[in-house]
C-alpha cells in the first residue's frame, strides 16, 4: 500500500553513503516536509538509491528546494533492532508543484523524473 503527502519542502537532513558488503555504493537523502494539517503536520522522508540508481537522489536535490510545493508517494515500512521498533517513510517519487505547473498542470513532472 503507497501514501500520498503534499506539503512544503521545509528541510533537507544530512546525506548518507556508504557501501554495501559486495561493494555497491549508496546513499539516503533524508528530507522534511510540512503540510497544511492542524496536526501531525511534519512528515520526515527517506529516499534511498544504490548502484545505477543514484540519480533519484541528484534529481531530488536538482528539482526540489527548501520552500517548494511537492507531492511525496511512500511506503511506510517497520523493522525491529534489538526489541525496538523503527517506522519510516519511504518515499518512491517527489513531484514538484512548479513543475506540473510549467507542464500545463499534468502529473508530467513524475514521468520525466526517474523518481
Amino acid at each position: 500500500m503507497s501514501f500520498e503527502v503534499t506539503g512544503k519542502l521545509e528541510k533537507y537532513l544530512e546525506l548518507q553513503e556508504g557501501n554495501t558488503k559486495a561493494g555497491e555504493v549508496w546513499k539516503k537523502q533524508a528530507f522534511l516536509v510540512k503540510t497544511d494539517e492542524s496536526f501531525n503536520n511534519l512528515y520526515c522522508f527517506e529516499l534511498f538509491a544504490k548502484g545505477e540508481h543514484l540519480t533519484k537522489i541528484e534529481n531530488l536535490l536538482k528539482y526540489n528546494k527548501i520552500g517548494d510545493d511537492v507531492k511525496v508517494s511512500f511506503n511506510v515500512s517497520a523493522n525491529e533492532y534489538n526489541g525496538k521498533y523503527y517506522t519510516s517513510l519511504s518515499a518512491w517519487r517527489v513531484e514538484n508543484s512548479k513543475t506540473q505547473k510549467d507542464n500545463g498542470g499534468s502529473s508530467g513532472a513524475g514521468d520525466d523524473l526517474p523518481f
